[in-house]
């Protein structure tokens, strides 16, 4: 392939490898010999892309994608005690090749459909615990579990999908907001596979008819990664979808967001306000959690109590006192809500307003002097007013309660790597409001052509959009008249000079940040 053999200049990677010294070897013409192979453990080589090609007499020859990793043959020489020696491959076939060895590694060592090893056996509800257990400790089924989880922290996923399907079973991961499959492992291995995460999740592993969750704490590349298990039983078997929680992605701060400076700063002027309501507003996995982690580390001080409620606590923030809800013994928003209040707090955050009663809480909160942050599923900011009027709150407590809302969505940024100029179609550009007078040439237009960093998807991580609505007392007014959220938001756009959602994507384009067809993908229920 091209783009394994050349760089963006066209230059030969093998060229480039010779002229800094460096053997090249061309992994689809040699491959790894079963010696090499047999000397470097399958999660080390997973961990720091270092294949194991061949033995020259006591030295070890391990192929690389980069000279980055030449720590790790090094590393790997003190692991197995014998002198190593890097070579340099493509880094997409250095990647494809530990996974086909070390997979074919791990499915050689499962038992087949035919043989009497009980990962091969079929389920039912009298099948004993004993042999759930034993199942669920073969090392073919843990080494398995490991690479799922060792190549979705490597590739950036924020979920795991194990899907079960009548001849087959899949496993997907959710990167930059878009679910790919990425292998299928034999059906065989799936009831294996989910007892595993039971065991790690400390979840029933004898009950499979009952939706159940856990949470499974692991180190992968020195990162400790918590992981939110969710597994629900289907006609073929047991779903299971594993939420990535890296802590790291919690410690952002309000700069790393991606919003403009004039939404920020006047973000930053609503957060410092000493008492009211600041909601964020979006669908699931839209980011709003993230921003309020930003909004709570902007505003932390050693003289302030900061108190959460959350359903789960997704990131453990050091100086903040965060409260699990747990509905089954009684400890839900609402009540939860009501004690954090006699806990003396400054700032509170509510993970989510889901009822009238959660509502009236912490808007009372805020009229008795705390600042309080939320989260609501609208889709645009103006949208929270109305949404807290449709639970039942009274218009006059929101109007003297509400400081403003953010409307965000997450759109995939186009990849750096291969970043190359474009010039979509003028009618993908008027979907999104951008006309021709809006730049000049040369187009400022961008699209990723695709290669080895974002998987030949053309984009690599994410950028926020941002709709930030402040309650003036022109919007007070028209609340306690209960005015419809389109005549709010006309009126911040008219007013505020308040920028929509599908304006903050049109900026985002014109600045070759991410392509026409990802603002329409996130913004298409606004352009109606």
């Amino acid at each position: 392939m091209i783009t394994s053999s050349f760089n963006q200049q066209g230059v030969s990677l093998a060229d480039l490898a010779r002229n800094d010294g460096f053997e090249w070897v061309d992994l689809e013409e040699e491959k790894p010999t079963n010696e090499a192979i047999e000397l470097s453990p399958g999660d080390f080589a997973l961990k720091n892309q270092a294949l194991p090609v061949r033995l020259e007499g006591d030295v070890l020859v391990v192929a690389i994608g980069s000279a980055e990793s030449l720590v790790a043959v090094d590393d790997l020489g003190v692991l197995i005690n014998r002198p190593t020696r890097a070579v340099l491959a493509a880094p997409n076939l250095v990647k494809e090749k530990i996974e086909e060895i070390f997979l074919e590694r791990i499915l050689a060592g499962l038992p087949g459909q035919g043989d009497d090893g009980v990962a091969g056996m079929e389920l039912d509800e009298t099948t004993d615990l004993a042999d759930l257990q034993k199942m669920a400790g073969e090392t073919a089924v843990v080494q398995m579990v490991n690479l799922i989880f060792a190549q979705a922290v490597r590739d950036l996923a924020s979920d795991i999908h194990i899907e079960p399907y009548e001849r087959d079973m899949k496993v997907r991961y959710r990167v930059d907001g878009m679910l790919r499959d990425v292998m299928t492992p034999p059906k065989r291995m799936h009831a294996a596979i989910v007892s595993r995460l039971k065991i790690l999740g400390e979840m029933n592993i004898a009950e499979r008819r009952l939706p159940q969750d856990g949470r499974i704490r692991i180190v992968i590349a020195g990162r400790n990664i918590d992981v939110r298990v969710s597994i629900v039983p289907t006609v073929y078997g047991e779903r299971a979808v594993m939420r990535i929680l890296d802590k790291g992605t919690a410690m952002l701060g309000l700069e790393d967001l991606g919003m403009r400076l004039d939404t920020l700063e006047r973000y930053r002027r609503m957060i410092k306000l000493p008492h009211g309501v600041i909601l964020a507003t979006g669908p699931t996995g839209s980011g709003k959690s993230t921003s309020l982690y930003a909004s709570l580390q902007e505003i932390w001080s050693p003289t302030t109590n900061i108190l959460t409620i959350e359903d789960p606590v997704e990131y453990q923030v050091a100086g903040i006192g965060q409260i699990q809800v747990r509905p089954q013994i009684g400890l839900t928003f609402a009540n939860g809500l009501r004690s954090i209040v006699r806990q003396d707090p400054d700032i509170i955050m509510v993970g989510e307003i889901r009822d009238f009663e959660t509502a009236e809480i912490a808007i009372h909160a805020a009229l008795t002097g705390h600042l309080v942050f939320s989260t609501l599923h609208t889709n645009d900011a103006a949208g929270a007013v109305t949404r807290l009027l449709d639970m039942g709150v009274e218009p006059y407590l929101v109007a003297s309660s509400l400081i403003g809302a953010v409307a965000q969505r997450l759109v995939r940024r186009v990849c750096q790597n291969c970043a190359e100029p474009d010039e979509p179609s003028p009618d993908l550009l008027r979907a999104i409001g951008i006309s021709g007078s809006d730049w000049s040439r040369p187009a400022p237009f961008r699209r990723g052509r695709g290669c080895d960093k974002c998987q030949h998807t053309g984009y690599r991580g994410r950028v926020g959009l941002y709709e930030l609505f402040v309650v003036d007392e022109t919007i007070r007014r028209m609340t306690v008249d209960r005015s419809s959220s389109n005549d709010m938001k006309d009126v911040a756009v008219r007013d505020q000079a308040m920028r929509t959602l599908i304006g903050d994507g049109q900026i985002a384009v014109l600045e070759g940040k991410t392509t026409p067809e990802e603002v329409m993908r996130v913004c298409a229920r606004e352009s109606f």
